[in-house]
């Protein structure tokens, strides 16, 4: 049985990576590995609430493994911090580190890289080609899959998509050339419900903000009876739909 640590960047993409590695035999996900920018507390790119990444690796059912990285991050920090980390995993018997990327082969060889020497193998269970992610998008959709989008790159995609549901209305309304699944950073999201999480994760959009070239929206934790939980609110909010995400 391989162990493997999992790549979380709070969005589809890592959380489709979830649910198919649980589908192939001899592979065990044991834990969900994501850096976190430690002044704001926030997923990079993503901006999205450590908080939120705690609910969804409960809704997982697995341990999160957080890496807080000052900002900015030199090389050399970066690079102790995940050492580190690496440790810790060898020392847990980890076999594997499984990314979510899908066709891109400079970040591919980047993650090949970073692991080289270090006797823990990547995995890439979603790679393909661009080709391919209209398929997946569609596929991840009629799964139960579902996500909003945190982040988008206006000079790619118009700001005004930042906040929406990733449904099929929105694959619908891409401009050409935007990949259907935001694979060359056009837009980020996080995942709220789906076949990979036991409950959906209730989230409320809240400010959206412009920095550093990108418009972002934030996300809160909706609080039902005073805790984080399922959403029953209006407007703004966002609900796991009746019979999704089922654990498997």
């Amino acid at each position: 049985m391989h162990r493997i640590l999992l790549s979380w960047s709070s969005g589809k993409d890592s959380a489709w990576a979830l649910h198919v590695l649980r589908k192939q035999p001899g592979l065990e996900v044991v834990g969900l590995l994501t850096t976190f920018n430690e002044v704001a507390d926030r997923v990079a790119m993503h901006a999205v609430r450590h908080r939120l990444v705690e609910l969804q690796a409960a809704a997982a059912g697995l341990p999160l493994w957080p890496v807080l990285l000052p900002f900015p991050c030199s090389n050399l920090e970066y690079g102790e911090r995940m050492s580190a980390v690496l440790g810790r995993a060898r020392e847990e018997g980890i076999t594997h580190i499984a990314f979510g990327d899908l066709f891109l082969e400079d970040v591919r060889e980047y993650r090949i890289r970073m692991l080289s020497g270090t006797g823990i193998e990547p995995l890439f269970p979603l790679w393909g080609s661009p080709a391919d992610t209209p398929a997946l998008a569609r596929q991840m959709l009629d799964a139960g899959l579902r996500a909003i989008l945190t982040c988008v790159d206006p000079r790619q995609l118009p700001e005004d998509f930042v906040g929406r549901p990733y449904n099929a209305a929105l694959l619908a309304g891409l401009p050409d050339g935007v990949d259907p699944c935001g694979e060359r950073g056009e837009f980020h999201t996080f995942c709220f419900a789906g076949p990979m999480f036991a409950s959906g994760i209730a989230v409320q959009t809240g400010e959206a903000v412009s920095r550093d070239g990108f418009r972002y929206m934030d996300l809160v934790p909706e609080k039902v009876n005073g805790e984080a939980g399922s959403l029953s609110g209006t407007g703004g909010s966002f609900m796991k739909p009746e019979g999704d995400g089922q654990a498997v």
